[in-house]
């Protein structure tokens, strides 16, 4: 089975805004059974894909709240219990995916041999946590078979979403994103930066979702997508400094230097981010 492309068929040319909205929504939940479908050494991506779909369906449902009502809510409510259930999963192959990232962009130095150490730790952690997962709902097919039935319950949503709706969701969104923003470089706490991302994420996926309908939006969802690609970057780190404490799948051995080597291009990733995010902020006034 070939991989599935992040967005499936767009809807006709001059297409109204509720009909480019509930279209891309079905694809993303459509991609979202059968990426949960993959097997042997394809289900840790499936299961990443699988995520990332639920994450841009909940994205919509955000941008429509307004006008789909209760029915909206409840879907949304169900897709963030699937999407957190399968969480643990997905973190240990977060991890994996992070010192491969780490490995591609950092010098052939020192650092290499010690993110070769610790991915070979991560993945014997993936393997079992698989396992684990997979004892509790064989193939996902609980999962599957909850997401087609909400898969359905979203195309009897009342779609009459107006434009007007759409504009103060994305005003909406972006003001949170500046608020995230405001406060993580106000604190430096962890938490506070995930909050961003997620916030910069949601909204760059909310631009993605709606596609030339938002064209007139380019210079702004341009700007989002690079800053939601920087705190990506940022939150490679994060992840790596949080596997360092409690419940680490690394040897005290190396323990000491990932940490060390995290907080150092941390910190640098974060400088370039708040230059990123003011510059934005100045184009803007």
């Amino acid at each position: 089975m070939q991989d599935l492309p992040d967005v499936q068929d767009a809807p006709p040319a001059g297409a109204a805004t509720w009909e480019v909205l509930r279209t891309y929504a079905s694809d993303q939940l459509a991609r979202a059974m059968d990426c949960l479908s993959w097997r042997g050494a394809r289900l840790h991506k499936g299961v990443h894909q699988g995520r990332k779909s639920l994450r841009r369906t909940r994205a919509v449902l955000a941008l429509a709240k307004p006008a789909l009502g209760a029915g909206a809510r409840l879907i949304d409510r169900e897709l963030r219990r699937i999407n957190r259930s399968l969480s643990t999963l997905r973190d240990a192959q977060a991890l994996v995916e992070t010192l491969d990232r780490l490995a591609k962009h950092n010098p052939p130095d020192a650092s290499q041999g010690l993110l070769r150490q610790a991915r070979r730790a991560a993945v014997s952690r993936r393997t079992a946590q698989a396992r684990e997962a997979l004892k509790d709902d064989a193939d996902f097919a609980g999962r599957r078979a909850q997401l087609a039935v909400l898969a359905a319950g979203l195309q009897t949503l009342p779609w009459a979403v107006i434009d007007r709706d759409v504009e103060a969701s994305l005003r909406k969104s972006a003001a949170q994103a500046i608020a995230a923003s405001e406060q993580a470089q106000k604190s430096g706490a962890n938490d506070d930066w995930h909050r961003w991302r997620r916030r910069a994420r949601r909204l760059s996926q909310q631009y993605r979702a709606l596609g030339d309908v938002a064209a007139a939006l380019a210079a702004d969802r341009d700007r989002d997508k690079a800053l939601a690609e920087l705190l990506g970057e940022a939150q490679d780190y994060a992840l790596l400094i949080d596997h360092c404490g409690g419940d680490s799948p690394f040897d005290d051995a190396i323990r000491k230097d990932l940490r060390k080597f995290a907080r150092k291009h941390a910190k640098q990733v974060r400088a370039r981010i708040a230059r990123t995010a003011d510059t934005s902020r100045s184009a803007d006034t």
